[in-house]
């Protein structure tokens, strides 16, 4: 009976590998021969590491892989050694990864921590174990433009003219206000263990020019918005007014699924996609100021980016009171994230307000 537990551990992990035929006989984006190639190769030192996992670590394991993320899951610890995979040598993660959710997966690097990732936020790498639960972690999105010239020099260094000046005219993209047409004022708070007084965002859904319900105060450092999850903490879009929706609405809103999460951490504010389908981002410190284009980055599935950096901010703040070229409706503290439809220079819909939804996430930085 023991043996036949752990077998049954290992065989739900190993059908539940990325590029596997479903069901229906199709195949993930990840697969094919190449795929499949990779898998045998990693194949003995992923039954090496299942081994050395306890039965609770590897039913842990199973339950994570099985939901894909959708559910709150606990930690999978594991002792730090590296696992030898071929020539190659693999940190314990990294092999997870590539079996469950990034096969092109190559360096530690390309990670980042999740915030309910309880072993690392309280340990670090100072630990002797580390977390292998693979939705415990997520791919780093690098924004492809290079970012400019930021240091914290520029606030004091007054006399340094020409780093201001070779930054001419104002940002394109703030130019698209929006009308507060309220549709539903249901409320939409279903945050456990928030704190009473205190909030560092205020969240706004839209859904093209129309704000639906009401402003969404953030308390929780880490905040989830969704749209019909069974359970689930956070803003859920679900609990909103479905009334006079059009197609293109309810079609986009069909593909939130499990949304992003939205978390306030010590270098900035980060957005990861937990859905199926891409997000689109904009904020003040991913572009390059003064610019007459504006930047939206689209964020894949399973993607995190910094979309808004403290620091930046600061500095950027300051070059506008410098130069005085504040010119139209700008909000230095403003970030907006589309579901499923991009915006700007590089596609159809020049506004966000053409976007069938998306959200204005207004931190309180200054206010």
């Amino acid at each position: 009976m023991f043996r036949s537990k752990r077998s049954s551990f290992v065989r739900k992990l190993w059908q539940n590998r990325c590029g596997v035929a479903s069901a229906t006989g199709s195949r993930s984006v990840d697969s094919g021969q190449n795929g499949e190639e990779s898998h045998c190769a990693l194949k003995p030192a992923a039954y090496s590491l299942f081994q050395k996992m306890k039965d609770e670590q590897l039913e842990l394991l199973a339950k994570a892989v099985e939901s894909k993320g959708a559910w709150e899951s606990s930690c999978v610890c594991f002792p730090k050694a590296d696992l030898r995979v071929g020539k190659h040598v693999l940190p314990p993660l990294v092999l997870i990864c590539k079996l469950f959710r990034w096969p092109d997966l190559k360096q530690l690097h390309e990670l980042k921590r999740l915030s309910w990732c309880e072993t690392f936020w309280k340990t670090g790498n100072e630990g002797t174990v580390v977390c292998c639960n693979p939705f415990h972690l997520s791919r780093l999105l690098v924004p492809e433009t290079p970012p400019p010239p930021y240091s914290k020099a520029v606030l004091f260094e007054k006399q340094k003219t020409d780093f201001i000046e070779c930054f001419d005219g104002r940002e394109q993209g703030s130019s698209d206000s929006c009308s507060f047409t309220h549709t539903d004022q249901h409320d939409t708070t279903l945050s456990r263990n928030t704190i009473k007084d205190g909030y560092w965002c205020k969240v706004a859904y839209w859904e093209h020019r129309t704000r639906v319900g009401r402003l969404y105060s953030a308390h929780e450092l880490s905040v989830n918005i969704f749209s019909d999850l069974p359970q689930g903490n956070g803003f859920c879009l679900g609990q909103l007014n479905t009334e006079h929706r059009n197609e293109i609405v309810k079609r986009t809103r069909s593909k939130i699924g499990q949304g992003i999460i939205l978390s306030q951490e010590e270098d900035g504010v980060w957005v990861y996609n937990r859905s199926d389908h891409p997000v689109f981002v904009n904020s003040p410190t991913l572009d390059i100021p003064y610019s007459r284009t504006f930047s939206v980055h689209k964020v894949m599935s399973g993607y995190s980016i910094k979309v808004f950096d403290f620091e930046k901010s600061v500095v950027l703040q300051h070059l506008t009171s410098q130069c005085g070229r504040n010119d139209g409706p700008y909000d230095p503290n403003s970030i907006r994230i589309s579901f499923a439809k991009g915006w700007g220079p590089c596609y159809s819909r020049q506004f966000i307000t053409s976007c069938p939804c998306w959200l204005e996430v207004l931190l309180n930085t200054s206010r």
